[in-house]
């Protein structure tokens, strides 16, 4: 099977887009600001942008809500070519723990880590079948530590679940996740040590 070039299909949509003059309407699944920096600053000069802030999976619940306020933080702040908007979603962690139910232990990157994507792009994708989105993604493909072929996967079956298109991406590319980092910098973000979860907490954590 041939490795798909996401960002080259990405580089072809944006050439359709531009030559039919249009400005999508693109819903964007954001975990956190440092990881929505870049892909804001990317797409926000061929998309008008509502990020949206669902992640159930985040503990403690005061680590939820600061995350929360730099995002909003960074949006206020950041001047981009087309409106940046932002919402909010339920805090309904019991979710994420249903999804998770017997994969407590499992390493970073594996099944429980898979659902959770699942989980929180399938919100995204019915929230933007709900308020008339032309497309919904996610800025979690930025990260070196997360497989882009798995949550594009995620993303393709969930747009045809929901009838809405699927903006697939791997923004680490073209320095994406070092763009990521200089952008933390220059708006002085909070970049969290570990993913987010109380599972992957402990394993972010120094041995004592």
């Amino acid at each position: 099977m041939n490795k798909v070039n996401y960002q080259r299909e990405l580089d072809q949509l944006i050439t359709n887009i531009q030559a039919q003059g249009k400005v999508p309407r693109l819903l964007l699944h954001s975990c956190c600001a440092p990881c929505s920096s870049y892909v804001i600053e990317y797409l926000s000069n061929y998309f008008e942008i509502t990020v949206f802030y669902y992640n159930p999976n985040i503990y403690p619940h005061k680590e939820y809500l600061y995350r929360s306020e730099e995002q909003q933080r960074l949006i206020n702040t950041m001047a981009t070519k087309h409106h940046v908007s932002f919402i909010e979603g339920d805090f309904d962690d019991h979710k994420f723990y249903t999804v998770c139910k017997g994969l407590e232990n499992e390493k970073e990157g594996g099944r429980r880590c898979y659902n959770c994507f699942t989980l929180r792009l399938d919100k995204t994708a019915e929230k933007a079948q709900v308020l008339n989105y032309d497309y919904f993604s996610t800025t979690l493909t930025i990260s070196p530590l997360k497989n882009a072929a798995a949550i594009n996967a995620i993303g393709y079956e969930l747009s045809e679940k929901y009838g809405v298109s699927y903006l697939a991406g791997d923004f680490k590319k073209r320095n994406g996740y070092k763009r990521s980092i200089e952008l933390s910098h220059e708006y002085h973000l909070y970049r969290q040590s570990y993913c987010g979860c109380v599972f992957s907490k402990p394993q972010a954590e120094p041995s004592k």
